[in-house]
């Protein structure tokens, strides 16, 4: 007999490191082009961070994406913008890139009232260009970075930033560890075949707070993969431990899924409520998305069957001997 059920869970997730110091720096120079350069130290291992810090650059210097290069992760040339961890590298990378963007876009700003003649803040930047709001009247970067040139000045912006933590006491254990909180609700529903233990999970809905998703479609993404991992944690992933051997060392014994696995309906919903310490309101979304999943199945298996297990995976076998013990099988 299969049985279906669904089950909830939420977390909070602190952006950063625990307690500790978490600075991030960037370089931003706008080229002689009109083009931009970004140095920063956050290593993209395929979650958008480069992408991410070079939209982030682009909005403040009112450039297109395309026109923002990135040099990134390189300790020869680029500075520290600590661990790709701890899902703070949006939140605190990005936060130093704006910074160095701000102070680059200032030395542009100035020479081009100097240009035009007329005040700071009667300019804006778009497309590529300075213009004088209500005017019509504008310079291209490129026109404005030569003339900088020409009296031997560069565009260069440096920026960096370390979010307002306090450690945590060693008595008492408080303090405040994180400056801002990702928050999340996961939703799941599963399939239960009680003659098997097998478990399938039909859908998982996922609503994540990101502050402000910089890039959607890659908060989307990274929604959809950390769930995938929470789905291999919660039915599959296990480290099997003999006389302190590791008797699961390869992916032959040590299964994750394959897209054959995650056959879930996935529903992302992205959550906007800005950060005001974040960069253009942004707060991360590395590690959260994976965390509540096994909770939200294992839930959702007692509301299909009836039983509580408290140990991952919730392989076939665990699923069958709780119904055993329960007397629910059939």
């Amino acid at each position: 007999m299969k049985k279906r059920g669904k089950g909830i869970a939420c977390i909070y997730f602190g952006m950063g490191n625990t307690g500790k110091p978490n600075p991030a720096s960037a370089f931003v120079e706008v080229l002689e082009d009109g083009t931009a350069i970004v140095l920063c130290g956050a290593a993209d291992m395929g979650q958008g961070t480069s992408t991410t810090m070079a939209m982030i650059a682009a909005q403040e210097l009112g450039l297109r994406v395309e026109d923002v290069a990135i040099k990134s992760a390189d300790t020869a040339v680029t500075p520290d913008c600590g661990n790709s961890s701890a899902s703070r590298q949006t939140y605190i990378s990005g936060n130093a890139v704006r910074l160095a963007a701000i102070q680059a876009k200032q030395i542009i700003m100035e020479e081009a009232a100097l240009l035009l003649g007329c005040q700071v803040s009667e300019l804006e930047a778009t497309d590529g260009a300075v213009s004088q709001r209500g005017t019509g009247r504008g310079l291209p970067y490129r026109q404005v970075t030569a003339s900088l040139r020409s009296k031997g000045r560069l565009a260069v912006g440096a920026g960096s930033f370390n979010p307002e933590i306090t450690a945590l006491d060693d008595e008492t254990g408080q303090g405040v560890p994180y400056a801002t909180y990702h928050y999340c609700t996961q939703v799941a529903e599963v399939e239960v075949d009680t003659e098997t233990g097998e478990v399938e999970v039909i859908s998982v809905v996922a609503a994540h707070d990101v502050g402000r998703a910089v890039n959607p479609l890659a908060v989307e993404q990274q929604i959809d993969g950390g769930i995938a991992m929470g789905i291999g944690f919660s039915l599959m992933e296990e480290v099997v431990m003999d006389q302190g051997y590791i008797r699961t060392p390869t992916f032959a014994e040590y299964l994750i899924p394959t897209s054959l696995d995650v056959t879930a309906k996935i529903t992302p919903i992205i959550v906007e409520a800005a950060e005001p310490t974040g960069p253009y309101g942004a707060k991360g979304t590395g590690e959260p998305p994976t965390c509540p999943t096994g909770a939200a199945i294992a839930n959702a298996i007692y509301n299909a069957v009836g039983v509580r297990i408290k140990e991952f995976p919730l392989t076939p076998e665990r699923v069958y001997q709780a119904l055993l013990e329960a007397g629910k099988q059939g």
